[in-house]
This record gives structure tokens, C-alpha cells and sequence, in this order.
């Protein structure tokens, strides 16, 4: 009774005002939908998460992403050195488990899965734009939830180190390979993520060449 009374005062959050439901009716329609929209809104946690968890609690940096549509998620500040844009994306799983590669010459013990494609599919002068060209962003920040149940934590690497897709390697690979514990490739902590942008190192992720065969058919990939 007093709950119901103090929720016809107040509100939870603006989003309840901008869309008009309250914030119970919100979170009956995400319990609703399907897979597809589930995996979005947790790719959208894991984007909020970043900025709550991870930017709002580094020292000397400041958020400076500016309104519109952009192929980063946030754009940060430290005035060390040029800004720094950021994609998030989920780490990969399926039925409720994080997907990892089978072991391999190059990848022996397997790895974490990060797809990099948007999840909306769209064409701009006969050329597809769910994917990424190198050069959209500056670092990958993936959200480790799916294996940790943590939403504060994320690994990191430099975008330029990303895999090139065979068929266009001005283009990213779909699927990335994330170590599954911090190595020279991928880290847990941003700043050491943007030391490494800043020195301008040129490698590759995953045993230190373009393993372009790595992820051909989601058929090679496990759950874990």
C-alpha cells in the first residue's frame, strides 16, 4: 500500500516520463520480447555499464561523446593525448552460456567470442553497413557478463589490431577472438588499452597474424 502510494509521486527513472509507461509496464515488455530484442537491450546494459562502471570512475577523464548517431559509443577526454572513441559490444554466447572457440594451432585452449557487426543490417551506396571499417573507432571495450555475471567487467583491446575480414580488409571480421584472461593482445584495464593506441603499434590480435579462416562458420564455435 505505501509503495503503491509513493510510486504514484515519484518516479523511478526520466525514461518513464519520455515514454510515457511506468517503469514496471518497461520492464514487463523487455521480460516479453524475443531473443533478438533481448540480446539488444543487453547489449544497451552493457554500453551504460561502461559509462557508469568504467568511465565515471576513471580520474582526469571526462565524457565528451556528442548527440547523434556515430560509430562509436562514447568519445572520452584525458587531455593526454587525442580523444579516444569507444565501442562497446557484448561478449558472444548462445543459450545462456559464452561461446569459445575450439582449440587450435593458434588458439590452443580456446577463446572468447566478441561479434563486432551492428545489429541492424542496412546498405549505403550498394555497399552493406552492418559492419565495421577499421578506423571507426579507437578501442573495443567487450562486456565480460556473459562469463562472470559482472556487468563492471570488460577487456580491452586497440581497434587497428582487430582481424580484417578476408574478402575486405578495410573491414572488420565479424567475430574476434578475446583472450580469456589478460595477455599483450587484450586487457582489463582501459588506460593500459589506450597506452597501447597512443604507441601506435600495428599488430593482430590471435597469435600475431590475420588468421582470416579462424571463425569461417558459427559451426566452429563451442559454448563453454
Amino acid at each position: 500500500m505505501i509503495f503503491d502510494q509513493l510510486r504514484g509521486e515519484f518516479q523511478l527513472h526520466p525514461l518513464e516520463a519520455d515514454l510515457g509507461a511506468p517503469a514496471e509496464v518497461i520492464l514487463e515488455s523487455f521480460s516479453r520480447a524475443g531473443p533478438l530484442t533481448r540480446r539488444m537491450i543487453r547489449g544497451v546494459i552493457a554500453e551504460a555499464a561502461f559509462a557508469l562502471e568504467v568511465v565515471a570512475k576513471l580520474e582526469g577523464w571526462a565524457d565528451v561523446t556528442p548527440a547523434g548517431e556515430h560509430a562509436y559509443d562514447l568519445l572520452l577526454r584525458d587531455n593526454q593525448g587525442p580523444d579516444v572513441r569507444v565501442q562497446v559490444k557484448l561478449q558472444r554466447s548462445e543459450g545462456g552460456k559464452p561461446l569459445v572457440t575450439r582449440s587450435g594451432k593458434l588458439l590452443r585452449g580456446g577463446m572468447y567470442i566478441a561479434e563486432t557487426d551492428k545489429s541492424r543490417r542496412g546498405t549505403k551506396a550498394g555497399e552493406a553497413t552492418r559492419g565495421y571499417r577499421f578506423g571507426s573507432f579507437d578501442i573495443l571495450a567487450v562486456s565480460l557478463f556473459p562469463s562472470t555475471g559482472d556487468w563492471s567487467r570488460f577487456r580491452y583491446t586497440v581497434e587497428r589490431w582487430l582481424l580484417p575480414r578476408p574478402d575486405n580488409p578495410d573491414w572488420m571480421y565479424k567475430y574476434q577472438p578475446v583472450a580469456m584472461a589478460p595477455n599483450d593482445d587484450w586487457t582489463d584495464d582501459f588506460e593500459t588499452a589506450v597506452r597501447w593506441l597512443r604507441s601506435r603499434v600495428q599488430k593482430y590480435i590471435a597469435g600475431g597474424t590475420p588468421y582470416l579462416g579462424l571463425f569461417e562458420n558459427l559451426d566452429l564455435l563451442s559454448s563453454g
